[in-house]
């Protein structure tokens, strides 16, 4: 066994250290500290819920004042700008437009039911289209 660790009676390792002895997973552990938290989506921490972010430890001193706390941050994914964002969106089709700039026309669901008609259908797409696309598209 090296020199500088030695076994308690509970087996654990122990660090001969003039400073501290840690040990076990208490090397790691804080308890009692106050943390402030600054969260992008939600107002409160939930519980369960896993956040993205950094950690600090602040350490104020003041003469007779010692205040010691966590500020955690939570930081925004760098997906966090909408990817096709949609500039129109009608009964019957969206228009999205992709990171090179071009528009996609997107189809919603067709509904068949009762009174469906391919005609009215058909001039409503059309309508909507010419919609969407105008002011979008130089004509010429």
């Amino acid at each position: 066994m090296n020199n500088n660790k030695k076994a308690d009676r509970k087996g654990w390792q122990v660090k001969n250290d003039k400073k501290t002895a840690r040990r076990g997973w208490h090397a790691n552990t804080m308890l009692a500290v106050d943390v402030k938290t600054l969260l992008h989506s939600d107002s409160v921490m939930r519980p369960g819920r896993e956040y993205q972010g950094v950690l600090r430890r602040d350490v104020k001193v003041d003469e007779f004042c010692w205040d010691e706390h966590l500020t955690f941050t939570e930081t925004v994914p760098q997906t966090a700008g909408k990817r096709n964002p949609r500039i129109f969106n009608g009964r019957y089709i969206s228009v999205t437009r992709r990171d090179d700039g071009s528009l996609r026309p997107n189809f919603k669901n067709l509904e068949t039911g009762a009174g469906f008609k391919v005609e009215r259908y058909a001039l409503g797409v059309y309508n909507e289209l010419c919609m969407a696309l105008e002011g979008l598209i130089e004509e010429g």
